[in-house]
């Protein structure tokens, strides 16, 4: 094999395993330098790195680049050069390092994430939640549902379903840094707030009004659960628009779900068990997750849960070819 190839064959493999990693290039070098241009390697976060892109002295800015890249996304054109100190200036569109092996040489070097595509947890079986699952996997995200008794995907984009909504089944099926979406719509909504909060999500949103959120984060409180994790909780969820029928209310949550991952505003809970994401994850407030403005999912006349609630009707299908799925009441648990 080549290099290139055996770069090739290591970049494929970290991602079939799910592993982010980033593929570096080296797009120039000054001699004298050990690297060539069109040099490759893939580089992971935890600091392996399969192929050749110059010796140690390159190394460590390399390794401290890639994880910046891997945490926002965004691709880097970084120049290493030789420098009294390791100093790093920021020269618009190239980040120089400075370098302080007597080595010498620069080099420059274009480092490409390459992330696994985010997932997307919809646990619940409602229209809304139906809607999600068909316009997410759109997006670029890999869909997950979890709704109880469930047996089978209603769209064809959800990759997997688990059909349970007890933490202990469904928690350990699901990676942690998850985008999750509550949209039971009355359908045993504590009990997927409880799993939600037990599977490490990046963030969590709940399609609800913002009272009936505040009384179910309070009945969660007095089960014990962290009370930072509970805070984060997003509700009223999406972006604050006149939405009204199903489509539209996944379309207003999705696209709060896209803002937040493109922004970083929110990151990974490290605590093993998700009830403690801390208050470090949890993303800054925005007017539809306090619910000082308007919602399409809040207490807002035409919102599906206001219709919902103020007459007890079942909820209307997300479309002709979905299954109706009638819940008696929007507002309480059955």
């Amino acid at each position: 094999m080549t290099t290139a190839e055996t770069v090739f064959a290591a970049m494929q493999q970290l991602q079939r395993n799910g592993k982010p990693c980033a593929l570096v290039s080296v797009v120039s070098a000054l001699a004298p330098t050990s690297a060539r241009p069109g040099d490759k390697a893939v580089v992971t976060a935890e600091g392996e790195f399969h192929g050749w892109i110059g010796g140690g002295c390159a190394q460590p800015a390399v390794l401290r680049t890639v994880r910046q890249a891997l945490n926002d996304g965004r691709a880097r054109l970084i120049r290493i050069t030789p420098a009294d100190t390791s100093q790093t200036k920021d020269l618009g569109e190239v980040l120089e390092f400075g370098m302080s092996c007597h080595s010498g040489g620069t080099l420059e070097l274009f480092i490409d994430p390459l992330l696994p595509r985010a997932e997307l947890v919809v646990i619940g079986a409602s229209p809304v939640a139906h809607s999600l699952l068909e316009l997410a996997p759109h997006v670029g995200f890999s869909v997950t549902q979890i709704a109880d008794g469930m047996q089978a995907a209603c769209s064809p984009g959800v990759e997997r379903v688990i059909a349970s909504d007890d933490p202990a089944v469904a928690a350990p099926q699901v990676a942690p840094g998850a985008w999750v979406v509550v949209a039971t719509q009355g359908r045993r909504d504590l009990q997927a707030l409880r799993l939600a909060l037990q599977l490490q999500a990046r963030q969590i949103s709940f399609v609800a009004s913002a009272r009936k959120a505040q009384v179910l984060k309070e009945s969660l409180l007095t089960a014990g659960a962290d009370a930072q994790a509970v805070a984060a909780i997003i509700a009223p969820a999406g972006h604050p628009m006149a939405a009204s029928t199903p489509e539209e209310i996944a379309l207003s949550v999705l696209a709060a779900v896209v803002s937040n991952r493109r922004s970083g505003v929110a990151q990974v809970a490290q605590a093993p068990q998700a009830a403690t994401a801390g208050a470090e994850s949890a993303p800054s407030p925005s007017p539809v997750a306090d619910g000082s403005a308007p919602s399409p999912v809040g207490d807002t006349p035409g919102s599906e849960e206001s219709r919902c609630c103020s007459t007890h009707a079942a909820a209307k299908p997300a479309s002709t070819t979905q299954p109706a799925i009638h819940h008696g009441s929007c507002c309480g648990e059955h």
